[in-house]
């Protein structure tokens, strides 16, 4: 198959249990839950994303070996002396990334000595292999991928409410202020939930506070 890629560029993960966590990001283009076209989301199945994955920009890449080369060229540095004892880490995020990684791809990153997380929707079933597995529920959608490392919630949204995941099997459960016009407010209902409820952790987007991607 043909891999259609919005970027790959590398950051420190600002989200989740490995915030601060350098990486590289490839975000896939296209989403099932939402075209991307601003006239479409009031119609949309996630009516709060505030990511741009429209297009091939990153290019079009017809085998997982050329995308993979590509997304180990990203990295400024891959000596193993540099990661003490920890591997170059690559997230794999969308849109949603469920609607064109494989199994091949993450094989073939594994073999040039990555590891991998992705960062799905959860509504779909994700391939074998992934180090790491951040699901993130939309509304009522129903989810495909019921178990992983962390399930992040952005709260509040209409469809869901936190008691709704408690008995699916993560390790991480992390309650993110949804980053719209009250997002004080939001911030301050997280953190009120999280300190009633310790099961939940709060999720905060540490890249937006610090100014990288």
């Amino acid at each position: 198959m043909a891999y259609r890629v919005k970027e790959i560029f590398y950051t420190l993960q600002g989200e989740g249990a490995q915030a601060g966590r350098p990486a590289v990001f490839c975000r896939f283009s296209g989403c099932n839950l939402w075209s991307g076209r601003p006239e479409d989301r009031a119609t949309a199945k996630c009516r709060f994303c505030d990511t741009d994955f429209v297009g091939a920009d990153a290019g079009v890449f017809a085998t997982a070996e050329e995308l993979a080369q590509t997304i180990a060229a990203t990295f400024p540095v891959l000596a193993p002396q540099a990661y003490g004892g920890r591997k170059p880490y690559i997230v794999f995020t969308g849109g949603e990334p469920a609607l064109q990684l494989t199994r091949e791809l993450i094989d073939r990153l594994h073999a040039l000595g990555f590891e991998l997380g992705v960062e799905s929707n959860g509504t779909l079933p994700l391939p074998e292999g992934l180090d790491w597995i951040t699901v993130s529920p939309k509304g009522s959608n129903p989810l495909a991928t019921t178990s992983g490392h962390e399930l992040k919630l952005v709260w509040p949204q209409q469809g869901c409410s936190p008691e709704d995941f408690e008995d699916l099997d993560f390790r991480h459960f992390l309650l993110q202020p949804c980053d719209d016009p009250r997002n004080k407010a939001n911030t301050r209902e997280c953190i009120a939930y999280c300190l009633l409820h310790p099961r939940w952790s709060l999720g905060l987007q540490t890249h937006k506070w610090v100014g990288v991607r």
